[in-house]
């Protein structure tokens, strides 16, 4: 897969972490970028993206003026900031590339292995 997801960790409650996804030999600056969300027992749940025209972002209602994500096309990287990080956002986090930014998992074209966020005090 030529898309890896990493920077999860274990965190408490109002803290911070940065997510990367970084393309290997893959191009992601061609692309629009979607990270979403799956907690155990739970469908995959789209978090946030970035448009491969503009760079324009897009965020659910339940990290909106939390999360920030952004690009780094020198890098071949999309960034996920994640600011007052709650419990309910403890899932496996994955992005994938798409045509087109879109909150819908199957307007994406594949999927990596994702990264663990836990947040606990």
């Amino acid at each position: 897969v030529p898309l890896q997801a990493s920077g999860g960790g274990l965190v408490q409650p109002g803290g911070s972490l940065r997510l990367s996804c970084e393309g290997i030999g893959f191009s992601l600056d061609w692309h629009a970028i979607g990270w979403f969300r799956q907690a155990p027992g739970k469908e995959r749940e789209w978090v946030s993206c970035i448009s491969r025209s503009d760079g324009s972002p897009n965020y659910a209602d339940s990290v909106k003026g939390r999360f920030t994500i952004s690009r780094d096309n020198p890098k071949n990287t999309v960034y996920l900031q994640m600011n007052r990080l709650e419990p309910e956002d403890t899932a496996v986090y994955l992005c994938a590339p798409g045509k087109r930014c879109s909150p819908r998992p199957t307007e994406y074209y594949y999927w990596g292995q994702g990264t663990l966020v836990t947040v606990s005090s």
